[in-house]
């Protein structure tokens, strides 16, 4: 058998069990939005794009399925090589040609509103990834699963909507969550606290006190 042949019985026997990977892809997606450190988020989001290319690819959706192999690359070197306060010199010039690579494929691929959305969708993810904070990072990919969600809606991945409703779902919980409280009364209480101090500090000390 020749390594076509083999290739194509491969393809064959596999791609009715795609959707699995479409299954493990909405779970991780779910997970990667409620991760707690930014390199847990990057690489459960490397492992969600791709079980998703491979979604993507057994529905025909070209563009969706090269953005997620993109997303897989980025978000192994985001994890890798860029910090909170550095980055690494050569991820940005790598970052610029990703993006043009993904600009290219979104034409190469293109399928109308779906690619627009995917386009749109791979250029926010790619600037959440360059994000040193975690809280910056997940509004981007908050932008991002938006526009993946009118994606998914226009090629009809089930899948892949409710990964992005999910996926929203526990970014704005993680936001929520992680967004530093008001604190008011205590520093109301801190306030008389202090006034009250002041005040038994001018008072005269009482006759025969010992």
């Amino acid at each position: 058998m020749s390594p076509q042949d083999f290739a194509v019985v491969a393809w064959n026997a596999a791609r009715d069990h795609l959707d699995l990977f479409g299954s493990l892809g909405l779970c991780l997606g779910f997970a990667g939005g409620m991760m707690p450190r930014r390199s847990a988020i990057l690489l459960t989001s490397a492992a969600c794009s791709a079980c998703f290319a491979l979604h993507f690819l057994r529905l025909g959706a070209q563009t969706g399925t090269a953005m997620c192999l993109v997303s897989v690359m980025q978000s192994v070197v985001a994890a890798r090589w860029i910090g909170p306060d550095a980055r690494a010199a050569w991820v940005a010039p790598l970052f610029v040609a990703s993006s043009l690579v993904a600009a290219g494929l979104t034409l190469a691929t293109w399928n109308g509103w779906p690619s627009a959305c995917a386009g749109l969708g791979s250029l926010l993810a790619t600037t959440a990834r360059l994000q040193g904070d975690s809280q910056a990072m997940r509004r981007f990919f908050l932008g991002a699963s938006s526009c993946w969600l009118v994606h998914n809606t226009l090629v009809g991945s089930a899948f892949g909507l409710t990964c992005d409703l999910l996926t929203i779902s526990a970014l704005l919980i993680a936001l929520v969550r992680s967004s530093p409280a008001r604190v008011t009364e205590p520093v109301l209480a801190t306030t008389d606290a202090r006034e009250t101090i002041g005040v038994a500090a001018t008072e005269p000390p009482l006759q025969g006190a010992v």
